[in-house]
Parts: C-alpha cells; structure tokens; sequence
C-alpha cells in the first residue's frame, strides 16, 4: 500500500471522529432531523403566509462553531415568473405577480418588475419606477428584513452583511435573507441541465427534485467599482446546492470539510476579509463531481483534497470561477472590480503557489489535520481500518442524536397554531418514515402538546366550575401525554402544573418520580458514562432510550407564565435577550 494511500486512509477516519464534520450516520441524524424540523413547520408557515428554509453549512451537516445559521424566507403570495403567460395559473386577487427580467443584466442576476398592483405593504415601499415600468429595489428590501429584527430583544450587533440581515443571537451568529422564490428556471440555466444530463450527475431522481422546487432570488447586486446596481437580484440556487450536497458519497462530503479546514485554518489564517470563501469551495467540489475523473473513495482522499486545490489555485491564477448553474457568472468578479480586490488576489495567488510547491504536504499547516495523519506519516507500521471510522459507540451516537433534538425548537404563538401543528404531526406520523425522522416527530409532539397546555391555561377565561373542571382535565392529558411520548424531565412541566394549581402533594410525587430516574446509571443529560449507558440500553428501541435515558433542561418560553417562584427568572431572562430561560431538572427537582 502507498503511502498517501495509508495517509488518506487516518485522514478519512480522522475526519470522521472531528465532531465538526463526523461519521456518515452523525451527518444522517443531523441532515434528517433538520429536514423533519422544516417538514413540520411548513403548514405553520403556509397558515402564516412566509415560508422559511435553513440553509448553509449547518444544513448541509456541518457543526463548525464558527459557522453561522442562515435562513431564508419569502412571502408566499409573491408569485414570480419568467414568462408573461405563466401568470393564467394565479388568481390575481390573491397574488401580486412579478415578472424577472434577466436581459440586460449580468450573468447570474436579474430584475424583478412588479407586474400587478402590491397586495402587501413591503412591496409598495421598495418599489421604483425604471424604463416605463416599476421595479423592486434590492436594497429597500434588504432594509424589511433588518427592520424586522431590529426590534427583537434576542438580537446584537445587526448590520446588513451581503442580501442578508446579520446579528447575534447569544454567541451564535445568524444570517436572514427576505427573498423571492421562482417555480420556474432561469433560461440561463440551460447549459446546468444540458450538463446535469451529458455526466449524469447528479442522479435523475435528485435532478428532478431539484428542478421542481425552482429557485430564489436575493436582494443584492453585483459588486463593481461604481457600487452596486440597486435594480439587480441574485439569483440563490441554495436548495438545490443542498440536495447536491446530499446526493455527496460521505469521501466527497469529508473532502468539502477538509477544504473547509484549509481555507480557515491556512489560506485564510489572520486574514480578516479573505479572497477565497467555503462557497467557492462547493462550487470547485461540484465542478469536479460532476466532471468525474477523480476515484472518490477513502484511501484516495489525499488526490481528491489536492485535484481540488489545483482547480482552485487555476482559478485565483486565470481570475476566474465559473458559477456551477450559471458558467457565464464568473465569482470572482465582484471582488476583482475594485483595486483593493485585485490586491488580494495577487497576494493570494503568491501565497497558492507556495502551497503549490509544497505540494498535499501543505495540509500539514493545518492544525486539525496534523494531529489527524501525523502519527501515520512517523511510524511507517501504523495501519488504519477506514471503516472503522464509521463506528462510534450507542452513547456517543446518541450523544450526537441528543444534541440535535434539544437543538431545534420552533416558536409557537398561540393554541391555535400549535393544534394546526399536532395534526399535522398526526399526517406525517401515518408516513414512512426514516427512525430518526420517527424520532424527531416524538420530541416535537411532546414539545407541542407543553406548550398547548400552558398557552391554553394563561387563556382561560372562564371561572365556573363546569369550565375549570373541563379545562383541568385537558390540560392534564396534555401534559400527562408528553410525559409519555418525551424524554425523562417532561414529566416535570406536569409537576410545574400541579404547583401552580396547589395541589403540591400530586406535585412532589411526581418530582420524586422524576427523581428517582435521574439516579440511573444510564441517564445521558448532555454526556453520559459511555460503558454504563451502552450495557444498559443494548437491544432498546431509540424510541425507548428518548423516553428512558435521555435528559434535556426545561425549557421556559419568556412570555409563557409557569409558576410564581419563577417569574423574576424568566423576568431577568428576558430582559437579557433571552427568549427561553433553560433550567436542568437536576435543579428543578431540589428546588
């Protein structure tokens, strides 16, 4: 065996020990938990008329803590076409139609011309009048989408960072764009499918997924010396990038994260405004997929890492990155159209050709990778089973599938909303359904059916006994269900009710239940004893462990009233940004 073969082969199973990047199932949970996530907030959404999507290396699979959340939304009565003839399938009363325009504008942006009178405010305040029509101005809607959460206590540091509206929420940095989506393909995307169709990639069933949910379009222009034109969008492909990320075989998927690494802890290192981002990354790994003359396995990861550095370097070298759906768009245009661009590119070309002579060496610059194939490249006998990457223990497996449900929560306003959300949980759990989405669909439901109940009882507003009877019964079974489908602290939001009731001796005695399941040797709330947890959960049923031995803090929503000795909590919670005061049921049952 070579040895960039035995290198390749500790670098697989390196990369699928990094938390950031992980095993194949680590990247299925994450992957699936998200979409199911998104599949349940989407009647909730319709009912509201703005659709959301996540999108970026968090959705993808990734978990860098320096990368950031994005999120799209768009209104959904905002129609945009491509074609005069496509608006006979809207109802013009209930839509406002958009025409896009891609003559006359860069490759890779269009114009968005308003075509019937404005059912919405925002759209009226953004519009401008250009060549005998009105035109929707990018940066006046970039401007909604920061007034919207300008007024959200949660959110800091917010300015306008490309289409979207950056800030943070606690330490996390987030990114929101307010955009339009198109049902329809661009003309110019023609070559895209002419490709997609000539190498067969991606599969036709991924294709065809891809070209039905059509594309959206952000409020921002092409950078050029002159500034950004105010009438041109570009177009955002992030869905359908998603679903190619998706289709990835896990070596392709470990070698976008390795690119990654590269980039922020080599190229880009003390940079603050660098040349290269992870972007232009995922367009070189998309080139090279589709392209096909790399054997994309583990012990050929060092090639793949290096055939995608050299497509890279070319590009810096000839100026030039061609967009994967729109070739004619060349990325590094906007950079290089101002002096201090051009600049950058020259340094970086010079750095690139350093690393360039180093040749696939140059990984070891990166920290993280070092540590990853160092002890193979000093001990000549060390051998390495790269399928042996893929397996992790049942706790460190369910450590990851923890995470990721007591990750996601999703607000829900009022008890009307949420029984729109319980049935249609009720439509999606008649489906067939991956165990992780199964899973998913259980801590939601217990999530739903708290929030019911205790929405439901801060609206109460009847006192006759027939009624408070009536209602403490409802709001019981609430609780009493989500004690049963829901991890093991549940039963404490049960607890929490019956103390605000005065019946403190049911309460106690379901705190002490509570208790007394806190005590097991299995119990994982965050990490757990890994060789206790592994023999004692052996042959449960994920379902089971959620319900048996997993833990999660209580979350207390902010404008949710629970109890009287918690209100100056979740008052001080409030008042520093914080929308949900977390407590640990450790603390809970002592209390």
């Amino acid at each position: 065996m070579s040895d960039n073969c035995r290198v390749s082969e500790a670098l697989y199973v390196g990369l699928c020990g990094y938390r950031p990047i992980g095993t194949p199932t680590e990247v299925t949970v994450r992957r699936e938990v998200v979409d199911m996530m998104g599949m349940i907030k989407k009647p909730l959404d319709i009912h509201t008329g703005c659709r959301g999507m996540d999108s970026g290396s968090h959705r993808e699979g990734f978990r860098f803590k320096s990368s950031d959340i994005d999120t799209m939304f768009w209104i959904t009565n905002h129609k945009v076409i491509t074609d005069l003839s496509q608006s006979s399938v809207y109802d013009l009363s209930k839509h406002t139609i958009i025409l896009m325009e891609d003559t006359d504008t860069p490759p890779g942006f269009v114009r968005l011309q308003l075509m019937t009178s404005p059912l919405d405010r925002n759209i009226s305040s953004t519009v401008i009048p250009f060549s005998d029509g009105m035109y929707i101005s990018n940066v006046k809607w970039r401007q909604i989408m920061l007034t919207m959460i300008s007024g959200k206590k949660n959110f800091t540091n917010l300015k306008t960072h490309g289409p979207c509206a950056n800030g943070f929420v606690g330490n996390i940095e987030a990114d929101y764009a307010l955009c339009f989506h198109c049902s329809y393909w661009p003309r110019s995307s023609c070559s895209w499918k002419q490709r997609c169709t000539l190498h067969n990639w991606p599969q036709n069933h991924v294709f065809c997924d891809i070209l039905s949910n059509g594309c959206h379009f952000v409020p921002v222009g092409i950078k050029t010396a002159d500034g950004e034109n105010e009438l041109d969008w570009r177009l955002s492909f992030s869905q359908a990038e998603q679903k190619l990320i998706y289709s990835m075989n896990h070596t392709q998927f470990l070698c976008y994260g390795l690119l990654k690494i590269f980039l922020k802890e080599v190229v880009n290192r003390n940079i603050e405004e660098p040349f290269l981002c992870s972007y232009f990354a995922k367009t070189t790994l998309f080139w090279l997929i589709q392209i096909g003359n790399i054997t994309w396995c583990p012990n050929n990861l060092l090639d793949c890492f290096w055939k995608c550095f050299k497509y890279l370097y070319h590009c810096v070298h000839r100026g030039v990155l061609p967009n994967f759906f729109i070739p004619q768009n060349n990325m590094f245009a906007g950079k290089l159209s101002t002096v201090r661009g051009a600049r950058t590119r020259q340094c970086l070309l010079e750095q690139l050709n350093g690393y360039y002579g180093m040749g696939v060496t140059c990984l070891l610059q990166s920290t993280t990778v070092r540590a990853m194939i160092e002890p193979v490249i000093c001990n000549s006998f060390f051998r390495v089973e790269p399928l042996l990457g893929h397996i992790k223990s049942v706790a460190d497996t369910d450590a990851c599938i923890n995470t990721e449900l007591l990750g996601n929560e999703f607000p829900l306003e009022n008890s009307r909303t949420n029984f729109l959300i319980l049935r249609f949980i009720t439509v999606l759990s008649n489906l067939s359904l991956t165990e992780y989405e199964t899973l998913t669909l259980q801590k939601c439901t217990a999530d739903v059916l708290v929030k019911t109940a205790f929405l439901y009882l801060n609206s109460l507003t009847e006192n006759t006994n027939k009624a408070v009877c009536r209602s403490d019964r409802l709001i019981g079974n609430l609780l009493k269900l989500a004690g049963r489908v829901g991890d093991v602290s549940r039963l404490l939001y049960l607890a929490l009710y019956y103390n605000r009731t005065c019946r403190y001796r049911e309460a106690l005695r379901v705190t002490a239940l509570v208790k007394s399941r806190l005590t097991q040797p299995y119990i994982m709330y965050n990490t757990a004893d890994r060789d206790r947890y592994n023999e004692s959960v052996a042959g449960w049923s994920l379902s089971k462990r959620l319900k048996k031995a997993w833990l999660g803090a209580l979350h207390l929503i902010s404008d949710i009233y629970f109890i009287q000795e918690l209100d100056l909590e979740q008052k001080v919670s409030t008042e520093n940004g914080h929308l949900i005061l977390f407590i640990s049921p450790y603390v809970m049952t002592d209390r």
